[in-house]
């Protein structure tokens, strides 16, 4: 191998070109040379600078960053690399050391230069890197720190603010936010019942609802306090009404609880306030998640609805990622655990994952839950790729599958046929075609088949001819296939295997007496 003569050097400053000296494949493995890398004194020697070419702005440093990340060969790299480096020759090879093999691969196709990813090179490089400061020539001690830092912000800034999922995230977050809220407000929910129960034991009873009862505990705090002046308010309260709030004020007179002290009463009124804070909090949270679906995956949220979809999305951690999983996967996604329990115990593996909360397959009959999740898990597919492939994403998609999955399960109770999915995709294009006035809609060809194409005829496998049946005449040749298509048992296929082989050995000792008795008469 040819050794190293150059190195390329990538800095937030700029971009740097060294010539390599003394180049040793076999040395540079030695602890001693590498010992040398850290010392400038001796590195001074092994490599010198050629050229350096500094970044005029840092929009220019971010756009070259970019491009390096991506292994693209940068218009202001080229350029330097054709002032300084020479191309390949037979008299004078050269072979330039790049961190990157993918930037290299790109240097190689453009400019004809050999590169090198090696161990020795990636050394020659690191020295270069650590003494970077004292080695290019017109830089402080701290300019290359500081474009470092500056380059690595705007860097990390550019990444965050093109990241394809950043609205997938705030959906991710919310529906895990909206599921810790439902087990905290249902705790919190059983601790107010528990705790206002020693003094008003009979609420609990009169009021079901959680969020309506620390409301309700919130408003009377002291049973003794409540009269009927309060009874409007306790009637608003209690969605207007007037015969629970009357039949509350009488358990309240006639109540079995014991009384409590102030500090008592003080402490679960301020905790019967937090409990409803918390309960307004995630109606806006649901609310909030509901506009997001709608507006990120419409047609998936029609189909499954905010809670599911967000959880399907969130599970596979982005729409993106979602639309990519095939529906064998969507069904089951969620319970992984119990696949992998049923492949090691070789046991029957889960029919669905998180699409069971869907009411589609609770509706369906303990026969059919597999076959409607299959299907289910199928639409979802669909209506995730429509919502992520979309320029303008509509939920009549979604209405469209849904009603097929409605279709399917009336076929299954009453066995009416379904309608087809392009008939279906068919129709919703050629709605939103006559709603569209704009110039776009008229590119859209509703009349194109989506998948009505006619399949193409089978070619027919050319059979190989056994060497035992090459005596067999044309006629019994033609006989063979309409004989073949009648399918037979297992039995029958081993009766006709022994009947051949008896015929054949038939065959054969009439064959062998012919001759005896051929033989015999020559014999004569």
């Amino acid at each position: 191998m040819a050794p190293i003569t150059h190195a390329l050097f990538e800095s937030a400053s700029g971009y740097a070109v060294f010539e390599a000296k003394l180049s040793d494949d076999i040395g540079s493995r030695t602890q001693a040379v590498q010992q040398s890398i850290n010392d400038l004194a001796k590195f001074g020697k092994l490599v010198s600078l050629m050229s350096f070419l500094p970044f005029k702005s840092a929009a220019q440093a971010l756009e070259n960053i970019n491009d390096v990340s991506e292994g693209i060969l940068n218009d202001h790299l080229k350029s330097l690399l054709e002032l300084t480096v020479s191309k390949t020759s037979k008299k004078s090879p050269v072979l330039l050391a790049v961190s990157d093999s993918n930037l290299g691969k790109s240097i190689k196709d453009a400019l004809n230069i050999n590169c090198d990813v090696s161990e020795e090179g990636q050394e020659l490089i690191r020295g270069i890197r650590l003494h970077a400061t004292k080695m290019l020539k017109g830089l402080q001690s701290d300019d290359l720190t500081k474009a470092q830092l500056g380059l690595g912000h705007s860097y990390s800034r550019s990444k965050l603010k093109f990241n394809v999922n950043r609205i997938d995230n705030m959906i991710i977050q919310a529906i895990a936010l909206l599921d810790q809220l439902d087990k905290d407000v249902n705790l919190f929910s059983m601790r107010i019942r528990e705790w206002y129960g020693y003094h008003f034991p009979e609420l609990v009873r009169l009021v079901p609802d959680n969020h309506q009862y620390a409301r309700v505990a919130q408003f009377i705090g002291d049973k003794d306090t409540l009269s009927e002046e309060k009874l409007p308010d306790l009637a608003t309260i209690l969605d207007d009404d007037s015969t629970l709030a009357q039949n509350i004020l009488d358990a309240a007179r006639g109540s079995m609880g014991s009384s409590l002290s102030d500090i008592d009463m003080l402490n679960i009124s301020a905790f019967a306030t937090r409990v409803v804070s918390i309960s307004d909090y995630r109606k806006s949270l649901v609310s909030y998640l509901s506009e997001k679906m709608n507006l990120v995956a419409p047609s998936l949220t029609a189909l499954l609805g905010e809670r599911i979809s967000a959880r399907l999305i969130s599970h596979a951690g982005s729409l993106t990622n979602l639309s990519k999983y095939p529906a064998s996967t969507v069904q089951i996604l969620g319970a992984e655990k119990a696949l992998f329990r049923a492949l090691k115990t070789k046991g029957n593996t889960p029919k669905y994952g998180l699409i069971y909360h869907s009411t589609f397959i609770g509706r369906a009959g303990p026969k059919h839950k597999g076959r409607i999740s299959r299907f289910l898990a199928n639409k979802c597919s669909i209506a995730s790729r429509i919502d992520c492939y979309s320029d303008n994403p509509t939920p009549k998609f979604g209405e469209a599958l849904r009603a097929q999955v409605e279709e399917r399960l009336n076929f299954f109770e009453t066995g009416a046929p379904p309608s087809k999915n392009a008939d279906t995709i068919r129709k919703v294009l050629q709605d939103l075609a006559l709603e569209d006035d704009d110039d776009d809609g008229d590119d859209v060809d509703v009349d194109m088949p989506l998948t009505t194409l006619e399949a193409s005829p089978k070619k027919e496998k050319k059979k190989k001819r056994k060497s035992d049946a090459m005596d067999v005449d044309e006629d019994e040749d033609d006989e063979e296939p309409s004989a073949k298509k009648v399918k037979l048992s297992k039995e029958e296929k081993k009766a006709l295997k022994k009947a051949k082989k008896e015929a054949a050995k038939a065959a054969e000792g009439e064959d062998g007496k012919k001759k005896k008795k051929k033989d015999k008469k020559d014999k004569k």
